[in-house]
């Protein structure tokens, strides 16, 4: 596995740490994986669906 060092606007870190406090994800770092592999996952989907209708990824 490779690091990656990136910042994260405080208001987004929060919320994961709330999920890792709940027991959704065992740490940060999981749930930050678990987010990529998600973004990836739609995005594969919406070039095998061709809908047009992708995610704004980018929403801060």
């Amino acid at each position: 596995m490779e690091r990656v060092t990136l910042r994260i606007p405080k208001q987004q870190i929060e919320e994961v740490e709330q999920l890792v406090d709940s027991g959704e994800f065992p740490n940060r770092s999981e749930a930050i994986r678990s987010a990529v592999r998600e973004m990836i996952n739609e995005q594969y989907d919406g070039q095998t669906e061709q809908s047009g209708a992708k995610r704004n990824w980018a929403r801060v």
